[in-house]
């Protein structure tokens, strides 16, 4: 193949390589020395860094304990339900096995357009689940419909053959009786996710519940009840409980790393009119194929028939929880995953529509401070759809901090008591981190680069075993499936989306009623 097949210039540049040009300068004395001490002082940096870490009792590999379901075999054929299908619905489809026709040739045109994306290999990579969806319902025929051809779709993981369609349900009462499916996915509006959950349960049907966990206080305490000792197995779609980087953040905190930590800070930044939940309306949709009744059932209010309510629910407290079980619900259940935090004392939040003057009544910036006395520690929440500068989430300790997503890296404060004598001698510094983890890379590297940054920003998408790289939604569908199976508790059950819902809750009804709530354990109340 010639210079031109190959998209380079013509001429001698096209000889040049950053390793011959390294070769060249170190043929010349002078740089050669420096290169050398260069390389020398790297060498000697990494060594004092890796005694630090030896030393505070921290393996360079990945968790020590990760659950292993997924080395186990799927077991016996799971008839699967699907209630609701739209974006998340359809994404937690597509990971338990069953992509829609126009995802995988959306996503073959973008692997052409750019190599890099390998979103379909990773797909084509899962574990067969051993799962047939056998049962669809949505509100809207449009996606009803895509859910079916998708439920039969050729082109799966590990080359599984394709299932017959599923059977639509408009009303998924009919679909819990028809003795169709052993588990259901529940991706609806939040304010439908208590009452299918509680009828399933009732049913014997296993659950897997999409974030928030209900859109009201006594929805929240009515679930705990029915599931709280059930055999149904309750998983809660906190997708990150599955993340590498998370489970290595237990262990940070296992070896006290941090010191005293008194501070938590999570934040979301977005600047889309998409990202502010401002999706697209499909153009076909209206009264005759969106069963607009049945969809303001369980609603905090009644409506006239609107699209923009249906498809873009979110922007209204009347189907969801706007920012406070959204998007803190994700920061929340991160923190409550690596230090057990469970239900604050208190909360007061804060905020307002500033920027999306659409009609919507759920805020687009919003800030939400959550005290632990008992822990000495305060959980903060900031929030704007306004602005994308990401700022993450940090554990705020005497000693460093650590930020925490896709990867995580610690930082010596600079002021540390345990670190003082290395911080003096030069050994550590908290202009660069002292420890950083990558899933999917080998060993631990202190300096950060564009790959740690990239995984960071994309925590909840995919984490990695075993150095391969594989969706969390994937992981966390199949941790489901495996306890149906074999036994045992999913990583966010019905006690840890408790928690997650009255979280949320406090900080929801602390701005809507412009004052700090508090949890009453005994009475099990927010007052």
């Amino acid at each position: 193949m010639n210079p031109d097949e190959r998209g380079h210039d013509h001429g001698d540049q096209s000889r040049w390589s950053r390793r011959g040009v390294l070769k060249a300068l170190v043929s010349v004395p002078v740089f050669g020395g420096f290169l050398a001490a260069y390389l020398d002082k790297r060498a000697l940096e990494r060594a004092r860094r890796q005694a630090v870490l030896e030393e505070l009792g921290v393996s360079e590999s990945g968790p020590a304990v990760i659950e292993d379901f997924m080395s186990r075999p799927p077991g016996e054929r799971i008839r699967l339900g699907i209630i609701g299908f739209g974006g998340e619905g359809e994404a937690l489809t597509r990971y338990a096995g069953f992509a829609s026709p126009e995802w995988i040739e959306d996503s073959r045109r973008q692997h052409r357009e750019d190599p890099a994306n390998k979103e379909l290999e990773t797909y084509l990579a899962q574990k067969d689940l051993n799962v047939a969806v056998t049962a669809i319902c949505d509100l809207y025929d449009g996606r009803a419909e895509k859910a079916m051809v998708a439920s039969a779709i050729d082109v799966r993981p590990e080359g599984a053959p394709a299932n017959a369609p599923a059977k639509r349900y408009r009303r998924y009462t009919d679909m819990l009786e028809s003795g169709d499916v052993d588990a259901v996915i529940i991706a609806t509006p939040d304010h439908w996710h208590a009452q299918m959950s509680i009828d399933a349960e009732a049913a014997g049907i296993h659950v897997y519940c999409e974030k928030c966990m209900t859109r009201t206080e006594e929805e929240a305490l009515a679930m705990l009840e029915a599931f709280r000792g059930s055999d149904v197995k309750f998983q809660l779609g906190h997708q990150n409980r599955q993340s590498e980087s998370h489970m290595k953040a237990r262990e940070i905190m296992d070896a006290d790393i941090l010191g005293d930590i008194t501070l938590i800070e999570g934040t979301t930044n977005r600047n889309t009119p998409w990202g502010a939940w401002v999706w697209d309306i499909p153009e076909d949709a209206g009264p005759d194929n969106v069963d607009w009744a049945q969809f303001q059932q369980h609603a905090g209010g009644s409506a006239p028939f609107s699209l923009e309510r249906f498809f873009r629910w979110r922007c209204w407290f009347d189907y969801g929880t706007g920012l406070s079980g959204d998007l803190m619900s994700h920061e929340y259940d991160a923190v409550n995953m690596v230090l057990g935090l469970g239900i604050p004392k208190s909360v007061v939040a804060s905020g307002g529509i500033y920027h999306f003057k659409d009609g919507r009544d759920v805020p687009d910036v919003f800030q939400a401070v959550c005290e632990y006395p008992d822990r000495d520690l305060t959980f903060m929440y900031s929030a704007t759809l306004a602005n994308g500068n990401y700022r993450g989430l940090q554990f705020m300790g005497h000693d460093g901090t650590m930020r925490l997503a896709g990867s995580l890296d610690v930082v010596p404060d600079n002021n540390s008591t345990r670190y003082e004598d290395k911080l003096e001698e030069g050994i550590i510094s908290p202009d660069r981190p002292m420890f950083t983890y990558r899933p999917g890379f080998k060993g631990i590297d202190a300096v950060t680069s564009a790959t740690a940054e990239y995984f960071a920003s994309r925590g909840l998408l995919y984490t990695y075993r075993g150095g391969r790289r594989v969706s969390a939604y994937h992981l966390h569908i199949a941790e489901w499936l495996d306890a149906i199976r074999n036994g045992g508790t999913p990583s966010c059950d019905i006690e840890q989306g408790f928690q997650e819902a009255i979280t949320c809750h406090m900080a929801t009804r602390s701005y809507l009623e412009g004052r700090q709530v508090e949890w009453d354990p005994v009475r099990q109340r927010i007052v």
